[in-house]
């Protein structure tokens, strides 16, 4: 028999939060709107150029109660992100719920390697080639995000492309250590693929978090 802790972790009452901040979204169709980020330990999907490995390991961060996680929020922004991490290896549905009847708006970040929960008015799906996402994120995506570190990686966001919604907003983001590299290709793709933009990670450009 599971005993309470268990049981809230997988109903979605307690998550592990490695952070929150409020700053201004640096990348994605809403950068340089002001936002309220909530970011939850735990991932698995291992990309090698990740800028946030500490995230990793849940067991790094204390579990929180979503309601003590929404009353701490002091935002004039009506934009919360729940970032990771992979925040889907959680239940999200108790956490969005809350946020929802308070009116703030959901933003999800997530590689779509695991099945979706939650309730959200925007879904970034950055999908990646060791650990592709589950056909419901496909089917939710408000906008695609493509990291791009290599060449081959403009073929991979061709068949991500391919499976999300027609109204599906398409960019390319090049991997921050290898961005002066790949930005005269992403450049040279997106003039021959107007149905993509270029995302920048502009809060590291700003120095802001």
């Amino acid at each position: 028999m599971k005993n309470n802790f268990d049981i809230n972790v997988l109903s979605g009452n307690l998550l592990p939060v490695m952070e929150t901040f409020q700053t201004i979204q640096g990348e994605g169709y809403f950068k340089g709107s002001s936002a309220y980020f909530i970011r939850i330990g735990g991932c698995d999907v291992g990309c090698h150029w990740c800028d946030i490995k500490e995230s990793w390991d849940y067991n790094n961060y204390n579990f929180q109660n979503v309601n003590d996680i929404v009353n701490k929020i002091n935002s004039k922004s009506k934009i919360v992100v729940i970032t990771g991490g992979e925040p889907l290896m959680w239940n999200m549905s108790a956490l969005t719920t809350i946020l929802n009847n308070k009116d703030f708006k959901t933003h999800l970040e997530t590689s779509g390697a695991y099945p979706l929960t939650g309730n959200w008015d925007w879904v970034c799906l950055s999908p990646k080639k060791n650990k592709k996402p589950c056909t419901d994120s496909f089917k939710i995506a408000s906008e695609l995000k493509v990291i791009i570190y290599n060449k081959s990686d403009f073929e991979f966001a061709k068949q991500m492309s391919e499976e999300v919604s027609s109204d599906c907003k398409l960019f390319l983001q090049p991997e921050w250590s290898n961005r002066e590299k790949m930005m005269p290709f992403i450049v040279d793709f997106i003039l021959k693929n107007d149905k993509w933009r270029v995302s920048l990670q502009t809060h590291k450009y700003m120095n802001i978090p």
